[in-house]
C-alpha cells in the first residue's frame, strides 16, 4: 500500500511531469525534423525531384545535415531510441548523397588548344558594370551572360565587341529582364540553333584554333511552385541537346539546379562532365551570392565533353547579381 502511494505521488510530481513533458516534445519536434528530412532524402534516393517544395530543399541538401544532427540531440535528450537509430541511418544517407555525381575521368589525347571560359548571370542586367570589370580582369576567351537584358547587351557591345573589339564574335537572344542572354567570343563563331527556352538560350559553333567546339548558353525556368513542369522539360530540352552532340561541347550557364536535382543528373549521365567537380569544386556554391561562400548552392556550371579536361576554376562576386560568376581554364584535347 505505502509503495503503491509512493508511485502515484512520485507521478503526480510537478518535476517528474514537467520532464515527462519535455521529452514528450522532444519527441515530437526530433519526429518532425527527421520525417521533413526523410521525404527530401527519399525523393533523391528514388532518383527524382519530387513536389514543391522537395525541389526546392534538394538545392541545400548537403545543409539538411544541421535539421539531422539537431533532430539526433532531442532524440538523445528525450532517450528516444527509435530517433537515434533514424537520425543516424538519415546523417548516413545525407552523407552519402553529397559525394559528388557523375564522371571525372580526364581525356587522353594530346592537347590540341587551350581556353578560358567565364559565365555569369546578372540578374535583370544589375549586375552588367561588375561584370565588365570582372572581365577585364579575367580575359575569358568565351563569356555566356545570363539575364542580360537591353541595356546590359549595348553595354557589353560598347565595351568588348565590333570588329576592333576583344569579343568581335556574338550570338544573342535579346530581351528585356531575365529573357536575354548573350555568347561573346574572340573565336569566330558560326550561329547554330540554340535550345528552345521560356528566357534565351543561344547556341553556337565556334573555331578554336581550327578545331570546332559547340557552345550553348543554358538558362532554364527555376523550379519555382507552379512551374515545375517547365522547370523539368527545359532541363530536359538541354539533357536532349548533350546527348544528341557528337563535337566538343561546353554548355554553360545558370542552370537552376545542382548535382541533387535529378533533371540535372540525367544531362551528367549524357557524358559531361561538371568542371567544379574536375578542378576540386564540387560544392562551392554559386547562389544566392549575399550569402556565399558561407551558405548557397552551385547551380551555374560549365559542363564539357570528354574531350576536356579542366585546369582552374574560380567563383567570382559580381556587384548587383545574386549570382556569382565562374571562370574555368580548360584544355581541348585530341580524341583518342
Amino acid at each position: 500500500m505505502d509503495t503503491a502511494a509512493a508511485e502515484w505521488t512520485g507521478a503526480e510530481d510537478p518535476a517528474y511531469r514537467e520532464r515527462r513533458g519535455g521529452r514528450t516534445f522532444g519527441v515530437w519536434v526530433a519526429g518532425l525534423l527527421l520525417a521533413g528530412v526523410s521525404v527530401v532524402v527519399g525523393c533523391r534516393a528514388a532518383d527524382t525531384d519530387g513536389i514543391t517544395p522537395v525541389p526546392q530543399l534538394l538545392a541545400f541538401l548537403p545543409w539538411l545535415l544541421v535539421p539531422t544532427g539537431l533532430a539526433l540531440l532531442l532524440a538523445l535528450l528525450a532517450r528516444w531510441r527509435t530517433g537515434l537509430v533514424w537520425g543516424v541511418a538519415l546523417l548516413g544517407f545525407v552523407a552519402w548523397f553529397i559525394q559528388p555525381y557523375g564522371r571525372a575521368d580526364e581525356p587522353g589525347g594530346r592537347p590540341l588548344a587551350r581556353l578560358r571560359v567565364m559565365t555569369s548571370n546578372v540578374e535583370f542586367g544589375r549586375g552588367t558594370g561588375s561584370l565588365i570589370e570582372a572581365v577585364r580582369r579575367r580575359a575569358p576567351d568565351i563569356l555566356f551572360v545570363e539575364e542580360c537584358d537591353y541595356g546590359c547587351s549595348r553595354a557589353l557591345e560598347d565595351a568588348f565587341g565590333g570588329d576592333e573589339g576583344v569579343y568581335p564574335y556574338r550570338e544573342a537572344v535579346e530581351g528585356a529582364g531575365s529573357d536575354g542572354s548573350v555568347v561573346m567570343s574572340r573565336f569566330p563563331l558560326k550561329g547554330a540553333d540554340g535550345v528552345r527556352g521560356t528566357m534565351g538560350m543561344p547556341g553556337a559553333v565556334a573555331d578554336v584554333r581550327g578545331h570546332a567546339v559547340r557552345l550553348q548558353l543554358a538558362h532554364p525556368m527555376p523550379p519555382l511552385p507552379g512551374q515545375l513542369g517547365v522547370w523539368r522539360r527545359e532541363l530536359g530540352e538541354l539533357r536532349d541537346y548533350a546527348d544528341r552532340s557528337r563535337e566538343p561541347t561546353v554548355l554553360a550557364g545558370d542552370f537552376n539546379a545542382s548535382q541533387d536535382h535529378a533533371a540535372f543528373r540525367r544531362i551528367l549521365d549524357t557524358g559531361l562532365r561538371d568542371s567544379a567537380r574536375l578542378t576540386g569544386s564540387p560544392r562551392t556554391p554559386s547562389w544566392p551570392a549575399r550569402t556565399t561562400p558561407a551558405f548557397g548552392a552551385q547551380i551555374d556550371h560549365v559542363l564539357l565533353s570528354a574531350d576536356f579536361s579542366a585546369d582552374r576554376a574560380a567563383f567570382l562576386r559580381i556587384s548587383g547579381s545574386d549570382h556569382r560568376a565562374l571562370v574555368v581554364d580548360l584544355t581541348l584535347h585530341q580524341r583518342d
